[in-house]
């Protein structure tokens, strides 16, 4: 007998090991991500009240992609789950110079303003909750921010300070455009 549950037991253990050894195989995601927010939301029909988790998750690599999702579920792993998987497909690229953003910038998104300014090295992120998340998981080092608007939701500073990144441009990005037009206006004449 006591072959038999040995012989038994050694069965059982190597499954467990496949197992371990196929979720190790999993490559490790390039994105750190961030939860930011999270809320119960409810939705009153004829039929009483549906109750669901709205989740609100940055995802950065540090070195300059960033994006942020939205998305309700039924419970909080749920909500989270879609959520990170709508920000992934939500990246966008941040231009930095020197570990700080290249030029003052201010963005609106609904009723939240902010405005982002660029430090000289060493001095940190000098920004308040949502903005400095963003910037830590973009990789920005130095920069200095201000939320102007009126409103403390975390969801409309966050977008707003997407939307301040995508106005950015580098000293390059706008060189290109002007040799471009100088090229079409040879051309044409």
């Amino acid at each position: 007998m006591t072959t038999e549950n040995s012989v038994k037991t050694k069965n059982f253990s190597s499954r467990n090991n496949r197992r371990r050894d196929f979720r190790q195989e999993k490559p490790k995601d390039e994105f750190d991500s961030k939860l930011l927010d999270l809320s119960r939301v409810t939705r009153v029909s004829a039929g009483g009240k549906q109750m669901r988790f709205r989740s609100v998750v940055v995802v950065g690599n540090g070195k300059g992609k960033i994006g942020v999702g939205v998305s309700k579920g039924l419970d909080v792993p749920q909500s989270i789950e879609k959520a990170t998987k709508a920000a992934k497909k939500n990246i966008i690229t941040v231009p930095i110079v020197k570990g700080t953003v290249p030029h003052e910038v201010q963005a609106k998104y609904g009723s939240a303003k902010i405005l982002l300014k660029p430090q000289i090295k060493g001095k940190g992120l000098v920004a308040g909750g949502t903005v400095r998340i963003l910037c830590a998981l973009a990789g920005i080092q130095d920069v200095s921010s201000k939320v102007i608007g009126k409103t403390s939701n975390k969801l409309n500073n966050a977008m707003a300070t997407i939307e301040a990144f995508k106005i950015m441009k580098t000293r390059k990005q706008p060189l290109n455009l002007e040799k471009k037009e100088e090229a079409d206006s040879e051309e044409e004449e």
